[in-house]
């Protein structure tokens, strides 16, 4: 299904105006532009990403009341519990502050709900077990903010928890002890984009001042900082928060202090990522590498692997769980992969994906922790928002789904139009995950595809590519592609720049890589120049291309080639279209 090329207009004169005032590139500025980065004050904090430039941690509602609670907890011997989350935010959430309230002497421990058994979230049932471990004081992260009922159950076995979030507030607020949020209401926080690991990372940092007594830290206390940094940098970049205000410098200094403050077992996942010789570690290494190897332990039912990865000190402990998450998501890949080779031969053999308004798929026993990463996949290729769900082949319990968007669909609302059918549901947007009796799917689904109607037409169902600029395959230079590396890091709401080219020619016939071919390396001519281009996940393009005579527009991303300390430059393909077609 062809995607529509959006080449975006570009103002000559405010991009003159950026280079004259900034001191930037002609190529930077037309991106600042594009991005409405265009004041000198706004271009200088985006590009320089100063660690200066976070707010200080007692600007964030609800924290210092929360360390004065945790403070006392710590000096009367109190035991407290972090609880954190099955994801990657989740679980550098749970590292974060677990490590600080260790070094600050306090006896901690932490739990992650297994995501198979106990799903998403503070449950009675875990904070009643907890108490009975011997819990005096709770610290979520990551989870809690919607737990109204819950901590009333904590209230009432006489467990104090303090809540450290960073989702939607809803109308009604916890009773919790202490609520440390970046969007509460009526406390507006300058920048309400922290992801979990980023809001740990703030009260780990004023729990390290309180401790001092100052905003100074001693050298333990600051290496520790460095060390949350790069955790937080892995939260922010896989939590798909936006990269930008406090996630930017988060991530710009958390790539760098990853290699020098990682502990055995990252050390050794970053082996298994084949990130350890990097000369430089990117965000995109943290989104595709080791975000991944985390999350398939919590997909899989594992995640206090995962943190114990993240806390660890015994090499020998690091290198197993390193190897041991790696062929997790060896497993996770291939659970993948199968479920979404399922789910396109039940569409294709049974809905019509060019005029459905959305895909509503079910089938026996797919596995739950995995199927939120098929439904993206299924969306991402078909451009329809999708819902596939697991039915238990036993009919022991209600069929299980999960939900992706596509073309900018409001998933929240349409499911919500159609909530009759299902037992429940909660998520937002862009993702959600539900419950329904299985004889209910069909009524779903024709509801569903109804409320997407009311939201968009089918004919509004094709999904822009937003193109920055169009460039000569001569331009694409290690120098060019330098320059455009003062944008990052990149990520959401500051993706990698789109360039086009037009009239292109492959210069040899493309060649598959990767497992069962998934994967494509292509070497493009244009006029003189050449370049090599690669990819990814689309080797079924290669028929497609292989015409010596025919000429081609590609849309891609231009990208370094760091080989044996040898940089080329190269590019990874998004689109193609034949040209003048």
């Amino acid at each position: 299904m062809p995607l529509r090329w959006n080449l975006r207009a570009h103002d000559a004169r405010l991009i003159q105006e950026i280079e004259r005032h900034s001191g930037v590139s002609p190529v930077v500025a037309q991106l600042l532009s594009l991005r409405g980065i265009t004041r000198p004050a706004d271009v200088s904090l985006f590009l320089e990403t100063k660690m200066t430039g976070l707010r200080p941690p007692q600007d964030l509602p609800g924290i210092t009341a929360a360390v004065e609670i945790i403070f006392a907890a710590i000096e009367s011997k109190q035991k407290i519990f972090v609880y954190g989350d099955y994801d990657a935010d989740g679980m550098t959430s749970t590292a974060i502050l677990y490590l600080c309230l260790q070094l600050l002497g306090a006896e901690v421990g932490y739990f992650v709900p297994n995501r198979l058994d106990d799903g998403y979230g503070l449950s009675t049932e875990n904070l009643s077990k907890l108490k009975q471990r011997g819990a005096e004081l709770i610290v979520t992260v990551d989870c809690g903010i919607a737990s109204v009922a819950e901590i009333e159950h904590a209230n009432a076995i006489g467990l104090p928890v303090i809540i450290t979030d960073h989702h939607h507030v809803g109308s009604i607020l916890p009773s919790a002890t202490a609520i440390v949020h970046p969007g509460l209401p009526n406390d507006p926080y300058p920048f309400p984009g922290l992801c979990g690991a980023g809001v740990a990372f703030k009260l780990a940092w004023a729990l390290c001042q309180r401790k001092s007594g100052s905003p100074k830290l001693p050298e333990s206390l600051r290496n520790f900082l460095f060390r949350a940094t790069s955790l937080a940098a892995i939260g922010t970049v896989c939590d798909v928060v936006p990269l930008l205000d406090e996630n930017r410098i988060i991530v710009h200094h958390g790539v760098k202090c990853l290699k020098h403050f990682a502990n055995p077992g990252l050390k050794h996942l970053m082996v298994h990522a084949k990130m350890a010789d990097k000369p430089e570690i990117n965000s995109g290494d943290l989104a595709f590498m080791l975000g991944p190897r985390l999350n398939a332990a919590g997909r899989l039912g594992q995640a206090q692997l995962g943190v114990e990865l993240l806390i660890v000190e015994d090499e020998e402990r690091g290198q197993k769980l390193a190897a041991y998450l790696d062929e997790l998501n060896k497993n996770r890949d291939s659970l993948d992969r199968k479920i979404l080779k399922s789910a396109k031969k039940l569409i294709e053999d049974n809905f019509d994906p060019e005029n459905d308004a959305a895909l509503v798929v079910a089938e026996k026993d797919w596995h739950l922790g995995v199927i939120g990463i098929a439904a993206g996949r299924v969306a991402q290729l078909y451009h329809r928002p999708t819902v596939l769900f697991s039915i238990d082949p036993l009919g022991n319990r209600p069929a299980v789904g999960s939900a992706r968007s596509a073309c900018g669909v409001n998933l929240y609302d349409a499911i919500q139009g159609a909530s009759d059918h299902v037992i429940k549901f909660g998520g937002h947007q862009a993702a959600a995950g539900l419950s329904i009796q299985p004889e209910n799917i069909d009524a779903f689904r024709e509801d569903f595809c109804q409320n997407v109607i009311d939201q968009v037409s089918v004919a509004e169902l094709i999904p822009d590519l937003d193109i920055d600029a169009e460039a000569l395959i001569g331009q694409i230079t290690v120098s060019m592609i330098d320059d455009l590396e003062k944008l990052a890091p990149f990520g959401q709401s500051n993706p990698r720049p789109v360039l086009c080219a037009t009239d292109v020619k492959l210069a040899e016939e493309p060649k598959t890589m990767g497992t069962d071919g998934r994967h494509l390396s292509l070497r493009l001519r244009q006029n003189d120049a050449f370049i090599r281009a690669v990819a990814f996940g689309k080797g079924d393009w290669a028929d497609a291309l292989k015409d010596p005579d025919a000429s081609f527009d590609f849309a891609f991303e231009p990208m370094i080639n760091d080989f044996r300390g040898r940089k080329s430059a190269e590019v990874k393909l998004i689109d193609y279209r034949p040209t003048n077609a």
